[in-house]
C-alpha cells in the first residue's frame, strides 16, 4: 500500500498529495474482483487511521473523486477515437478534463493529484505540434523538442533521460557484442562506474540464466517425450529443474514452463 498519503498541517487539517490519489486508486485498481461499495469500504478503513478534522476531509476528497472518475469516464466515452488527433484538438479535450478536475476537486487537491500528468499532456500536445510543424527542419524539431521537455517535473525528465539511455545502450550493445572492453568503456562513461557494475553484473546473470534456461529446455523437453506416466513424469522434471535452478529460480521455471 503507497506510503505518504496522510500528511496534515500543525492544525490537523489534510495535506492533499500524490500519494493520497494513489491510495485510492491502489484500492481502486481491483474493480472487478470486488465490487465499488467493498472498494470504498476498504479505503474508509484506510482513512480510519486519521484523526480529525483530517478524517472527514479524506473523506470527502474521496467522494469528490469518485464522482469526478465517473464525470471523466462518461466525456471520455464522448470523445470516442483519439489517435491520430491533432495537437489543437488534443489540447481543447485535455483543457476540458482539466476543467472537470477542478469542478469535482478544490485546485489545491486538483493540482496535487494531476500536476504530473497534466505537464505530460502539455508536453504531448507541444510534441504533436512540433512534429506536424513543415516549416521546421529536423534539426529545429529536435531543438524544440529538448525544450519542450525541460518544463517537464524533474522526476518525469530524469525517467525520460533514463529511458534514452538504455535505448542508446541496447543499441550499442549490439553493434560492441564482440568487443566487450569497449562495451564496458561505454557502460561506465554513460551510467558512471557503479551504474556501470550493477550493469555488468545483471547482465552476466541474465546471461547464465539463458545459457541454464536452455540446457533445462532440451533436457525438459526429452523428458516430456519420454512417454513416462505422469506421476514419474512429475517427479522427474522436479528433479530436474532442482539440478538447474535454485528454489527462487524453479519458482520462475515453473512459471516459464506453464506458458509453453
Amino acid at each position: 500500500m503507497p506510503g505518504g498519503w496522510d500528511r496534515t498541517d500543525r492544525l490537523g487539517n489534510l495535506i492533499p498529495t500524490p500519494q493520497l490519489r494513489q491510495l485510492f486508486e491502489y484500492f481502486l485498481s481491483a474493480l472487478g474482483e470486488e465490487s465499488l461499495p467493498q472498494l470504498v469500504a476498504r479505503i474508509q478503513r484506510a482513512l480510519s487511521v486519521l484523526d480529525e478534522p483530517a478524517r472527514a476531509q479524506a473523506l470527502v476528497t474521496l467522494g469528490a473523486y469518485l464522482d469526478y472518475k465517473l464525470a471523466v469516464s462518461e466525456l471520455e466515452q464522448s470523445y470516442g477515437e483519439v489517435s491520430g488527433l491533432g495537437a489543437g484538438e488534443l489540447q481543447r479535450r485535455m483543457a476540458e478534463i482539466q476543467a472537470l478536475r477542478r469542478t469535482w476537486l478544490d485546485a489545491d487537491t486538483a493540482n496535487a493529484f494531476f500536476a504530473d500528468d497534466e505537464a505530460v499532456d502539455r508536453f504531448q500536445v507541444e510534441k504533436l505540434r512540433i512534429a506536424s510543424d513543415d516549416s521546421l527542419t529536423d534539426e529545429q524539431k529536435a531543438e524544440a523538442l529538448r525544450q519542450a521537455e525541460s518544463s517537464l517535473p524533474e522526476p518525469l525528465r530524469k525517467a525520460r533521460e533514463e529511458t534514452r539511455r538504455f535505448a542508446d545502450y541496447e543499441q550499442v550493445r549490439q553493434e560492441l557484442s564482440d568487443d566487450p572492453r569497449a562495451l564496458e568503456a561505454w557502460r561506465r562513461e554513460a551510467f558512471g562506474d557503479a551504474a556501470a557494475e550493477r550493469l555488468a553484473r545483471l547482465e552476466a546473470e541474465q546471461q547464465d540464466w539463458d545459457r541454464r534456461w536452455q540446457a533445462y529446455a532440451g533436457e525438459r523437453d526429452r523428458l516430456l517425450s519420454s512417454g513416462l506416466a505422469e506421476p514419474e513424469r512429475r517427479e522427474a522434471l522436479e528433479r530436474l529443474r532442482a539440478s538447474h535452478f535454485n528454489e527462487t529460480e524453479r519458482i520462475r521455471a515453473r512459471a516459464l514452463d506453464s506458458i509453453r
